[in-house]
């Protein structure tokens, strides 16, 4: 063993840089920025460190922006512009509301049906408690908006003080279209109202367009069906439309990213060629974690990493460290309990899948993984450090 022992493990830095515009050169603007916090703070860079980029500042420099009207112009083209049933939208302002602004603006009536006690992604339209003290079953039971405030009254949003059913129905007429809002969590139920439908969920989006299909709607789209393409020069999304979006100002929202594969190994390229250390890197948008307080799932992005380099795909690997020191060496201490472990760690199998010395380990992808650390070193708001430096993420126990 060597004379040095390394005390640290896996270390997340949040990293400054200037404010993107559109147009900004980002692979040299990260790689600069990372070095430079390198040399201002005195740490070196590894093989497999991680640095990570934030989608909204790849979207913002790709200039992926579009307007409501460029919304509504491909609303009303895709579906004839008279009434749309508008399903399962999130509960928020600065993901959905600039959509739901969009879709108004090119249809004449919106049949606005929410899923209840609450969205997809936890924010909660009525509490449990509440939904069991009026014996209804949210299942199986359709309630018309009258009915939800004459059982529900007013709920506002834990953390966010707003009224989203009123909200929602306000900007939807501010639009000039009419409003009827339905509370219901079986997708074919909007087909009593309308065969026109867009499903604006986001993890359940496939399904829920299936089952529209197979029921008999004449259309069916998702926010991923809309911005595919661009509208009077806007920007777009060829994979995900309006899913991932933001608002932007008012009247604008700026896209998920596109086309960042080159950007990611750009600054891969980078790093190497001043270090000659290969990093991994990657786009991340929302981690994916839930609340337990507000029992809000964070992700309201359609994936966590839209682009990433190679080293990235795949699982962890790992060992339980407790349960090796629990089970197989239950006898040991000190330093022959370290180096047993240790051992193990040197001689696991490439793929642990289905051992039980993995049991316990977090079974997930490591984009998910590590792009949740980001989200959370990042932050949403003012920190200014949009990309973040992962170090020690690929290293065990037995590394120095």
């Amino acid at each position: 063993m060597a004379d040095y022992e390394r005390r640290v493990g896996t270390v997340s830095r949040g990293i400054r840089c200037p404010i993107i515009r559109e147009g900004d050169d980002l692979g040299v603007i990260v790689a600069d920025s990372v070095l430079e916090a390198a040399e201002a703070e005195g740490f070196a860079l590894h093989d497999r460190d991680v640095i990570a980029v934030t989608e909204s500042i790849v979207a913002r420099a790709q200039g992926n922006y579009c307007t409501v009207n460029d919304i509504a112009k491909d609303v009303k083209a895709k579906t004839g512009g008279e009434t749309v049933g508008v399903i399962f939208p999130i509960l928020s302002r600065n993901r959905f509301s600039i959509c739901l602004k969009g879709i108004a603006l090119g249809v004449k009536k919106v049949v606005l049906m929410l899923s209840y006690p609450s969205d997809e992604v936890g924010n909660e339209l009525v509490s449990l408690d509440k939904i069991d003290a009026a014996g209804v079953n949210p299942y199986s039971d359709v309630l018309t908006l009258a009915k939800y405030r004459e059982l529900f009254g007013e709920n506002r949003h834990e953390f966010t003080g707003v009224d989203y059913v009123d909200f929602y129905q306000k900007l939807v007429e501010s639009c000039g279209a009419e409003c009827e809002i339905i509370f219901a969590n079986q997708a074919k139920t909007i087909l009593n109202y309308t065969d026109t439908v867009i499903s604006c969920d986001i993890h359940t989006r496939k399904r829920n367009k299936r089952i529209l299909r197979e029921n008999g709607a004449r259309v069916v789209l998702g926010m991923d069906d809309i911005m595919t393409a661009p509208i009077d020069g806007s920007g777009c999304n060829e994979l995900y439309g309006l899913l991932g979006s933001n608002k932007a100002t008012e009247d604008k929202i700026k896209l998920f990213p596109h086309n960042a594969s080159n950007l990611v190994t750009d600054i891969q390229a980078r790093i190497l060629k001043a270090t000659g250390k290969h990093v991994e890197v990657m786009v991340y948008g929302d981690g994916a974690f839930k609340d337990p307080q507000g029992k809000i799932w964070e992700l309201a992005d359609p994936v966590v990493s839209p682009f990433h380099t190679d080293g990235l795909n795949g699982t962890p690997n790992e060992l339980k460290l407790k349960y090796l020191a629990d089970n197989d060496y239950k006898d040991l201490s000190g330093e022959a309990l370290k180096e047993a472990i240790s051992d193990s760690i040197r001689k696991k199998d490439h793929d642990l899948k289905g051992e039980m010395a993995s049991e316990g380990t977090t079974p997930r992808q490591l984009t998910d993984l590590i792009g949740s650390l980001c989200d959370l070193t990042s932050g949403s708001g003012d920190k200014g450090t949009p990309i973040v430096l992962v170090q020690g993420y690929f290293d065990n126990y037995t590394n120095e």
